[in-house]
């Protein structure tokens, strides 16, 4: 009976964690790159009551008989799957169409790929060209080429008139004084051994925990036939990979689960007010 209570109590907490979750889900359906998570769940601990025996000559065996003691939250997972892509025309919005992240430093200084504080990993691709021609996203931080190297384009004795960005990454711009720049940089691509243990450093960065593993070759080239690193479109955006249909269904049966907890919970308080009850 008070097992019930606790077990009931343990069901709304961890039930409001995933709803923690999902609203979060929900907020960030259209934020760029953005990666979606899950909220799993596993059995505590069990009493034993009575403990299994086996057959013996014409005596059945028993099964054990145990009561769990509520549920836990076993673990947050990302879910890094790819998004759609949505065309905005724009030539410094890249899209990854593939497994691989772009490569951020958050001093302007070089990358090894093996977790350094400066390193930051990202799916989100609007980036602009700041005052002395280095590729930065909003929070200011500079895009990394292939050798994990911060690009700058050299802007010194006049202003980027255009710039192409080719699907293998290839950065070719022209200044306003007409002078070509071919293939001048090529933007690089991280890719990790369990890419799920990246750490969600906010403001639409990741980077390196101990489960996600260093860098793998620092960095990748995008365009390749193998590695999966995929390509860079250009003129394109990443959307947030949430289904909103799935979360809806998740909400549904998340408030579900926390009614029938909580009506476990009034059910306990019922019977030890009958418990009370007894001796008036």
């Amino acid at each position: 009976m008070i097992r019930s209570l606790f077990s009931g109590a343990s069901g709304m907490k961890n039930h409001q964690i995933r709803m923690d979750v999902i609203g979060n889900n929900v907020a960030n359906v259209n934020t760029t790159g953005f990666k979606g998570s899950r909220t799993n769940f596993q059995d505590i601990l069990y009493q034993t009551v009575r403990y299994p025996s086996a057959g013996v000559d014409n005596i059945g065996g028993i099964n054990p008989s145990q009561v769990g003691l509520g549920v836990m939250v076993s673990s947050i997972t990302n879910n890094t799957g790819q998004g759609g892509l949505q065309n905005t025309g724009r030539s410094l919005d890249l899209a990854v169409n593939g497994n691989g992240w772009y490569v951020l430093s958050t001093n302007g200084e070089a990358v090894a790929g093996t977790g350094e504080i400066n390193e930051r990993y990202s799916r989100e691709g609007i980036f602009y060209i700041d005052n002395v021609g280095n590729i930065v996203n909003s929070s200011g931080y500079n895009l990394c080429d292939v050798g994990g190297n911060p690009i700058q384009l050299d802007i010194a004795s006049s202003g980027v008139a255009t710039i192409n960005i080719s699907k293998d990454g290839w950065i070719s711009y022209t200044l306003l004084d007409g002078t070509k720049n071919d293939n001048a940089f090529q933007i690089g691509l991280a890719m990790f051994p369990n890419q799920d243990g990246l750490e969600r450093d906010g403001l639409n960065m990741y980077k390196i925990s101990p489960t996600s593993g260093n860098a793998v070759e620092v960095f990748g080239a995008p365009g390749g036939t193998t590695g999966g690193y995929g390509t860079i479109n250009s003129g394109f955006l990443e959307m947030s990979n949430v289904d909103l249909t799935d979360e809806f269904v998740n909400m549904i049966t998340t408030q579900r689960g926390y009614q029938a907890n909580a009506r476990t919970v009034t059910t306990s308080d019922q019977i030890l007010e009958e418990l009370l009850n007894i001796k008036r």
